[in-house]
């Protein structure tokens, strides 16, 4: 039997503090509950004090078997591929049932939470929408994703078993990014008790504008460091109303590396936390590369000239993308030794490769025209096979704005058309779309010797739609753009070329073409070998 989606009524008594919080249970009238959607705002000298009481008075209660309680530092970034790949089947499910019925990967339709997770996940989403002009099919399904995976790490105790009836709190601390506030109003939705710690910022004032929380000050803004709570190890041995395991994944900063203020360079990188015996059982059969659904979209940019934000920017003849001033800073990507001519030790097996062997790579490298919703070509870049599973990298800019994609690939007759956008980073200006094909992947450069000045190179890409140019030239310089290491380098591109190829001599991807210098000539930017090989980790 499904459980019915219970109305709502919000902050129906006005706290004003972290312990009226901890006190406060819902009450039940009927079919409505009544919840609470809380933000403190700044710190008072008793910050640190009151949620450690608050910690303790909720695990007690836990383990007593009077609710179920989380409090989380920081949102987990990566889903490794499993967990990605079946989060992607539940909400395609959700699209087959018409949108009644949507369950997680580990709170499968035994718990019966089929039509309470749908009718709260629409509810998101209207409100989601209003908020992200431009935002497309792809953009929602990775949005309804993340949503799913965060129920499964930082809520799962929650979903199992589910009771209104139930003390349901969850505090996070330091929720900014739209996404993981809406996924806060979601768990509301559910009956959840809400608590945002603002102690340093608080939302912006477009998400303030909705009016979803109430904002309690306590004080001015400021750093408070706060222990680390773990659910899981908390709730160890407690009995939760039936509710089951109180969170099968890690929560707050045990999740290992991830944190929520870390660098995009940083991604791949965290710990995802142990499954279950029971969530493995559940991915079972569901082999995709680990995947990383990132933080809410920015604008990339290089020297002040955003790329991406016309979708038709980069990509056709006549538009001044890549105009704009880049700064000239220090080299950022090694220097000294020149790459010796014969292979490194335990590569006997590797040689620089002749212009002609090279142009054979263009096999692997793609072009993508990008499509609106009327099925128009608003656009075209490049891409590079990664993964034999149909794994592609391009740029961010040349996926965003798309509707759907058609992919070109030499010797092959067939265009292949998708609207799968696995990955995207907007910082590095990366991202990875799939087709349904077999692929042959370049090699990524994996760092041997340091790259320098003079080294040949060699660029691959579409460049006004001239499908699979190849040209030639040397890397010009190093430059550090916005946080993010660049290659500058002279083979020729243009409009087209975003997330073509770049090679060294052996046949290997040491950048993707990104951005270039219409005043100039020759003056191109690639991401660098050391964020593509952090970004695609388990597409490979």
């Amino acid at each position: 039997m499904g459980r019915e989606y219970i109305e709502k009524r919000y902050n129906i008594i006005g706290l004003t503090s972290i312990e009226t919080f901890s006190s406060i249970k819902g009450g039940m009238n009927g079919n409505c509950k009544d919840v609470y959607f809380l933000r403190v705002s700044g710190a008072n000298g008793t910050f640190a004090e009151d949620v450690a009481s608050m910690d303790a008075v909720q695990t007690a209660r836990m383990r007593s078997g009077q609710g179920i309680y989380n409090r989380v530092g920081a949102f987990p970034r990566n889903i490794d591929g499993d967990r990605a790949a079946c989060c992607m089947e539940c909400y395609q499910k959700w699209l087959d049932t018409g949108r009644e019925v949507l369950y997680t990967p580990r709170c499968g339709e035994s718990a019966g939470v089929g039509e309470l997770l749908s009718a709260a996940c629409k509810k998101v989403l209207t409100i989601y929408r209003s908020c992200s002009p431009g935002l497309n099919d792809c953009m929602e399904k990775n949005f309804v994703v993340k949503l799913l995976f965060w129920l499964d790490e930082l809520a799962f105790g929650y979903l199992r078993g589910w009771d209104p009836r139930c003390s349901m709190k969850f505090v996070a601390q330091g929720v900014v990014k739209q996404q993981e506030y809406f996924f806060c109003y979601f768990l509301t939705l559910l009956g959840v008790d809400v608590l945002l710690l603002q102690n340093e910022v608080d939302i912006e004032e477009k998400l303030d504008a909705l009016q979803l929380s109430r904002q309690v000050v306590l004080g001015e803004k400021k750093a408070v460091a706060l222990e680390n709570y773990d659910s899981l190890k908390q709730a160890s041995g407690a009995t939760l109303s039936g509710m089951g395991k109180a969170n099968s994944g890690r929560v707050s900063q045990g999740m290992g590396k991830a944190d929520a203020g870390a660098p995009s360079r940083g991604m791949g990188q965290a710990d995802s936390g142990r499954e279950s015996q029971e969530s493995a059982q559940a991915h079972r059969g569901c082999a995709m590369p680990r995947v990383v659904l990132p933080p809410r979209r920015q604008k990339a940019s290089i020297g002040g000239v955003d790329l991406g934000d016309n979708p038709k920017a980069d990509y056709l003849p006549g538009e001044n993308q890549k105009a704009g001033c880049v700064p000239v800073g220090s080299p950022a990507m090694g220097s000294g030794r020149v790459p010796g001519r014969t292979a490194p030790p335990g590569k006997r097996d590797l040689r620089e490769l002749n212009f002609e062997e090279l142009a054979l790579r263009a096999s692997s490298v793609v072009m993508i025209a990008i499509h609106d919703r009327r099925g128009e070509v608003i656009g075209s870049g490049s891409g590079i096979m990664i993964g034999r599973q149909g794994y592609i990298l391009t740029n961010d800019h040349v996926a965003r704005g798309g509707n759907y994609y058609s992919v070109r690939i030499e010797n092959d007759e067939n265009m292949y058309r998708t609207d799968e956008i696995i990955k995207y980073n907007s910082l590095l200006d990366l991202a990875v779309i799939r087709i349904d094909r077999t692929l042959q992947p370049l090699p990524v450069y994996r760092g041997r010797n340091p790259l320098v000045r003079g080294q040949k190179v060699v660029a691959i890409g579409s460049p006004l739609g001239l499908f699979n140019s190849v040209s030639d030239g040397i890397i010009s310089g190093f430059r550090r753009v916005k946080d993010v290491d660049m290659i500058q380098f002279t083979a020729p591109t243009s409009h087209g070329s975003s997330g073509g190829a770049v090679l060294n001599m052996y046949g290997e991807v040491i950048g993707v073409s990104t951005a270039g210098i219409d005043e100039g000539q020759n003056i191109n930017l690639a991401v660098g070998y050391e964020f593509i090989n952090t970004f695609i980790q388990g597409f490979q």
